[in-house]
């Protein structure tokens, strides 16, 4: 039996077995999860009123002032850990028991910039309160039902990190506000950190997890951050693929020209870089560098899971607004267990009112590459740039030279970040992946059954977490998938807020047992 389809019967294994192998964790009813949710929401407000860019280091500073002082209030000791005037904030839940295995829970405090005027609201950092109209078009109402009186699971909080990640962290202190009043026992301890770089790619997380490797110590890691699957049913992700950024520059002459006396005769720098992009995929949206897709091996097993998780496609495509997908996988869920290679903006002069009768001096294409475990940005990169290569092009490193130039028909540089930048990936039948299997099937229900995604898409710094303290992990989304995070009008479902308080009770409750 290959390991895939050991991991698949180990996991029917475990759901037929789910009522019979394992003790009854408490958990909170949906009428009490309302109740400490909605305890929560004023603190919530409060919290999401504090800016939380990471380029500020005094409004990180703010946030974690104010959140070090939420999480001492519920009793839990608290440390902040420096990071160059943004400090990141550990917290730990008193009466450890040696008998018990300890989680770390993660998740980020800072937010994605913001463009004031985008925002359909006085201010991205004064939080609102919505609901549908008629047309189905959001309207800000009063917010003051919203702390008192019952809650519309349908209402929703707009504003910058409502969503990704404030939602998260205010959701865990509502489940230990529930723990506290319970005098429920925790099934695990309890430790937590609070990135405050993690929108900007996390780049000292590995630093200072391994500066502070014995304060963290843990079995297992559950991050708390990403959207569950778009049904809203609980969702439980084994892994999620890196982001490695890239700058592609194309040189033409060494100024730009009068397209009238040079066109024709000086060869475009923008052209060019349009074609070369155009030869790394083809017309089905495949990337065509030679060795790109190699690494990554997907067994039938593999994908009848995939094929299993509830996406509608139809409506996803009607939600994008196009007619076809990209060809890479056979759905979505096959799609993001891919290595992409995107181009997320191009520049060479100037367009619209700026733009000059000019044959330009160079082009540039900013490019994305997702990673996944298989498929490290360095190995990528590299393939990468043999195709620049293959394509005629000479790779200088910085601006060429007057011999290169004089020597060399296609110049181009190619520069790719090659760290920090890689996917992780946990066995699906993981023990973490079973406990937290567990604790969301006895909180909700096995029918419908908790959606499982091999790897989502989306980045968080995983692989940096998991090197530097090598324990396994789980991510277990909280908030709606069309929550618009990173863009304008971020917004998060109070449905979701609630049944997130639920999720996070029952993990806190639930013993684990690392094999």
């Amino acid at each position: 039996m290959n390991n895939t389809l050991r991991h698949l019967s180990l996991i029917a294994t475990l759901v037929a077995t789910l009522g019979a192998t394992h003790v009854q964790a408490a958990e909170l009813s949906p009428a009490q999860a309302t109740q400490y949710a909605q305890a929560s929401f004023r603190e919530y407000f409060e919290l999401l009123a504090l800016p939380n860019d990471a380029i500020v280091p005094a409004d990180i500073r703010k946030n974690v002032e104010w959140l070090e002082a939420a999480f001492r209030k519920r009793g839990f000791t608290t440390q902040q850990l420096p990071n160059d005037g943004k400090p990141m904030l550990f917290a730990e839940w008193p009466g450890a028991d040696p008998g018990r295995k300890t989680v770390l829970f993660y998740m980020h405090l800072d937010g994605q910039p913001v463009i004031a005027e985008q925002w359909q609201q006085k201010s991205p950092w004064v939080p609102v309160l919505k609901r549908k109209n008629a047309k189905g078009d959001w309207e800000e109402i009063d917010s003051a039902p919203l702390f008192s009186g019952p809650v519309d699971p349908e209402w929703r909080v707009f504003g910058r990190s409502s969503a990704d990640d404030k939602a998260p962290i205010m959701m865990f202190l509502a489940a230990i506000d529930a723990l506290k009043a319970s005098g429920d026992k925790p099934g695990v301890n309890v430790k937590v950190v609070l990135d405050s770089e993690e929108e900007k790619g996390s780049p000292s997380i590995g630093k200072v997890m391994l500066a502070h490797r014995d304060l963290l110590r843990n079995d297992a890691i559950v991050i708390h951050d990403g959207p569950m699957h778009a049904t809203n049913r609980p969702t439980l992700i084994f892994g999620n693929r890196g982001a490695a950024m890239a700058r592609l520059t194309v040189y033409g002459a060494k100024v730009s020209l009068h397209s009238g006396h040079y066109g024709n005769y000086s060869p475009n720098p923008a052209q060019r870089l349009a074609t070369l992009l155009a030869s790394m995929k083809d017309e089905q949206g495949r990337v065509t560098v030679q060795g790109y897709y190699d690494h990554v091996k997907l067994g039938d097993a593999e994908r009848k899971i995939m094929a299993a998780v509830p996406d509608d496609e139809g409506a996803l495509k009607k939600r994008l607004g196009i007619a076809k997908t990209d060809a890479v996988g056979a759905n979505y869920q096959e799609a993001m267990q891919y290595p992409s290679l995107n181009v997320r903006g191009m520049q060479s002069a100037a367009v619209g009112d700026k733009a000059a009768n000019i044959v330009p001096d160079t082009a540039v294409a900013e490019i994305d590459v997702r990673t996944t475990p298989d498929s490290t940005a360095a190995y990528l990169g590299k393939l990468v740039e043999a195709h620049i290569q293959k394509q005629g092009y000479h790779i200088v490193k910085g601006k060429p030279t007057d011999e290169d130039r004089a020597r060399y028909d296609k110049l181009a540089s190619f520069d790719m970040q090659t760290e920090g930048g890689d996917a992780a990936g946990t066995p699906m039948d993981s023990a973490v992946g079973q406990w937290a299997y567990t604790a969301m099937v006895d909180a909700f229900g096995a029918k419908p059954e908790p959606v499982r995604i091999r790897m989502m898409g989306g980045t968080v710094p995983t692989a940096e977490i998991v090197e530097a303290l090598k324990v396994p992990f789980a991510i277990v989304p909280l908030v709606n998938a069309d929550n618009n995070q990173h863009a304008s009008n971020e917004n998060m479902r109070m449905g979701n807020y609630i049944d997130g308080t639920r999720t996070i009770y029952s993990l806190i409750t639930h013993p684990f047992t690392a094999r």
